[in-house]
Parts: C-alpha cells; structure tokens; sequence
C-alpha cells in the first residue's frame, strides 16, 4: 500500500462514527431565505453521468464542492468551475463545509450511492441522487424515509420522468386506455459492458491519480483493476447491479407510474446464462416480476429480459405480441384486454398503440399530470419552493420503484423464485435472500446510524 493510501485509510476509519452517527445541525434551506436565492449544491462523483449531472448543478445554482475518487477527472471539472473546492472523500467534504450546502448531487458508482446520501441527507442536505437510487433494497427504504421525515426535497436520475411523453403514457395507462392490463414485457440492449466474466488474475498497481480506498467505500476490498474503474463497474456485483438496476429504473419508469407497479408480491428466474464465479451479474437473463391487486387494478407479470443480441431468439417471446413492429434493441410492451401500448423509447415517452388500426380515433385523456420544465429544474423548484412533491421522480416515488427493480436482481442472485413481504422487506421463503437485501458495510461507511 502507498504511503498516501496508508495515510488516508487511517485517518477517514478514525473519524468515520463521528461522520455517520448523524445528529448534524439542519441547515438553513435556500427557500427559507427567497425564492431567488441559488442554491449551493456540493457534487459527488464528477465524471461520467456525473459530468452532466454537475454542469446542470452549475446551471441552476452555485457549484461549492466537487468530489471525485479520480483526480484526473476532478482536476477536469474543477477547471469549469475554479471557485468550488475540491475533494476526493465526500465524508471529509460534508464535515467541513457543513452549513455552505444546501443540496449534493450522487452520482458514483451504484454502491455508494446510499452511504454518500444519507450522510448528506442526515445533515439536512437535498439530494439529488443517480438511477438506481440505491445498491440495496434496505437502502432504498432508508432514503425514502429519511426524505419524509426531514421533509427534504430530492430527485433520483431517471430523466424520462420529465419527458412529457411519458407523463402522457402514464396519464393513459391509469385511465384504463388499454383496458385491464395482464403481462408487461421488457427489454434492454444492455449489458454493453463486460459480465459473465469471472475475476482478474493480474492486478496492477494502484494509479497515482486514483483513490481505490475512497471508491470501494462500502465494498469489500479487492486489488484495484482497471475492469472496475472508470466504467466498467456496472457489471460486478459488490459495485453495480447489472442490467436490470442500470435500465429499468428508465424503461418500466411509464408503467410505474401508470400501474402502480410497487410492492410486489414474488419475483423468479425464469432463464439466464447464470453469474459467474459470484463476481459478474450474467450475460444475459429473464426475470419475471408477479404483482398481486394494487388500489383495485388487477393482479400482473412483468417479465425482463436483458441481454440484446445475446439473448436466444427462443427466449423472445414478446415478439410474438408486437403485431408485426420492430421491437429494436431495447423497449417497452404493455399488454392489456382492449390492445397494447408499445414504445422503442427507454424512457416510454415515445409510444405506439397496438393494433394500429384499433386506435387510429384514439383520444388521449385530458392531462392529470402537471407538464415539465426540466428534470433537474424540477428539483430546483421543488428546494426553493420547499415543497418535495414538485419533483415528480422524489424519493417517495423512486424509493418504491427501485425496490420493485432490485427484487428482480435479489431473485437473480437467490437463482430461484421469491416470495415477497413487502411491508417487512422480507423474503418469506427463502432464509438467504437476507444477505442480497441488505449488505455488509465496511467500517467508516455505514448507512446506519
């Protein structure tokens, strides 16, 4: 280990309760002071989507800090923004600048995605927090309670929300355009990164410019490789959760909304080319979802189905229900008694109504959602107006919905069917699913207070 790397790794383990333990001081909120205020955002994880997540935290309000595991990449943002500090441990970030933030945007690899929100949230902190919200099911949970009890204003990074388009599709599914709704099938082009690989055996030195401590946060430790950073994290699971965590927070997002598709009631494997040597998630997989009533709508499946081109044509078997369309790489069919609605879109927000002759004097319903200026202008907004439901993909909404998603990933990694207690977050019948719930955390990185 490097000198520096020694240096760090003691210091942030001897102060790490100090961070977690909450108990900070509530901050003044941007609305308190007027509505025209900026808001002071501190962003954690710069590069990749957290480029763009970061140029849009400058755009609506003023850049303070600036987080990032690799130096390069910080050093590369922090050039656009010269004034805000710079960082690579986001707990030494929030200790020190306390009360100078008002929101943090999370934008790192899906692990630390919890441990950074809700050291911020506990602060008081509005969090604007990458798809999906969380690693873990009980994480989710946390984070969706902690905005309601804080009365926090969030927004996870699922951007299709805001497209108008989808907001439309949801409208349409609840006023029951397709009738009773009976399957749901789903499917992504993605992984378009490397799975189904088992671990490396060379393993390089750490780079100077890289933080390996600091990324792997919560996950057990491993020697750094360059298969884990910058991109390709996505596919091993102490750090991502696959396909389904990375698209479907985006690609059964209209559903969601339209159906209620939360709490459900068991998930199964239904085929997949299976995970390897308990490192990567599979190369490709189904996964079938069961929902029992919801609010007086009908029970229903929902079957995923990731892999694209390395998917067996057997396996497809929501073509067969596409009237003759093109399902191209990654889409969206809903199928219900009157007909199905059907978009190519990841988002759902562009979508076809099936049989096309069926619906050619189809009349959309009058809007029942409010139309988007944006969705990251939807957080904004929602901070300085103080009121949380602005922002339609908040915590409330996306906590549910990344629960519904990882259940899915839980059921792949239990290699069998599951039944689900929702309210107790409980797998009922099968003891080990426990451990692919909730995680182990390593000292200094603990969601738990």
């Amino acid at each position: 280990m490097k000198r520096r790397d020694f240096l760090s790794r003691s210091a942030l383990v001897g102060v790490s309760g100090k961070f977690l333990g909450g108990g900070a001081p509530a901050i003044a909120r941007a609305s308190e002071e007027s509505p025209n205020s900026k808001v002071r955002f501190a962003c954690i994880g710069v590069g990749g989507k957290g480029d763009s997540d970061t140029n849009d935290a400058g755009k609506h309000g003023e850049i303070v800090a600036l987080c990032d595991i690799d130096e390069k990449t910080l050093a590369k943002k922090a050039a656009k923004f010269p004034n805000a500090k710079t960082y690579v441990d986001y707990r030494t970030m929030l200790e020190e600048l306390g009360d100078k933030i008002d929101a943090v945007t999370v934008s790192t690899p899906d692990h630390s995605h919890a441990p950074a929100a809700v050291m911020a949230m506990r602060m008081g902190k509005h969090a604007f927090v990458q798809k999906p919200l969380t690693w873990s099911i009980e994480e989710a949970r946390l984070l969706r309670t902690l905005a309601a009890e804080k009365k926090l204003c969030t927004q996870m990074g699922n951007q299709g929300t805001a497209e108008n388009g989808l907001r439309e599709g949801a409208e349409l599914l609840r006023a029951g355009g397709i009738g009773r709704v009976k399957e749901i099938h789903v499917w992504t082009n993605r992984p378009v990164w490397p799975q189904g690989i088992a671990g490396f055996k060379d393993y390089p030195g750490i780079p100077n410019h890289v933080h390996w401590y600091e990324f792997l946060g919560p996950a057990h430790d491993r020697p750094y490789h360059a298969g884990y950073h910058p991109f390709n994290w996505r596919g091993w699971l102490d750090f991502g959760t696959g396909a389904l965590g990375d698209m479907a927070c985006h690609t059964i997002n209209v559903a969601a909304k339209g159906l209620d598709l939360f709490d459900p009631v068991a998930a199964e494997v239904v085929d997949t080319s299976g995970i390897v040597d308990n490192q990567t998630y599979p190369t490709w997989s189904i996964i079938k979802t069961h929902f029992g009533e919801r609010d007086g709508r009908a029970p229903l499946s929902l079957t995923w189905y990731d892999g694209g081109g390395n998917l067996p044509e057997e396996k497809r078997a929501y073509k067969a229900l596409l009237h003759g369309e093109d399902p191209s790489g990654s889409g969206l069919l809903i199928v219900g008694e009157k007909g199905s609605f059907f978009s190519k879109n990841d988002y759902g927000a562009e979508y076809t109504l099936l049989p096309r002759d069926d619906f050619k004097d189809f009349k959309k319903p009058e809007p029942t959602l409010p139309r988007s200026p944006g969705h990251f202008t939807e957080f904004v907004e929602a901070i300085k107006a103080n009121d949380p439901s602005k922002a339609l993909s908040n915590f409330d909404y996306a906590g549910r919905l990344t629960e519904t998603v990882l259940l899915g990933v839980v059921a792949l990694r239990v290699g069998s069917r599951i039944e689900w207690e929702a309210e107790a977050m409980k797998v009922k019948n099968q003891p080990d699913a426990d451990q692919y719930i909730r995680r182990d955390y390593r000292k200094g990185f603990s969601i738990h207070a």
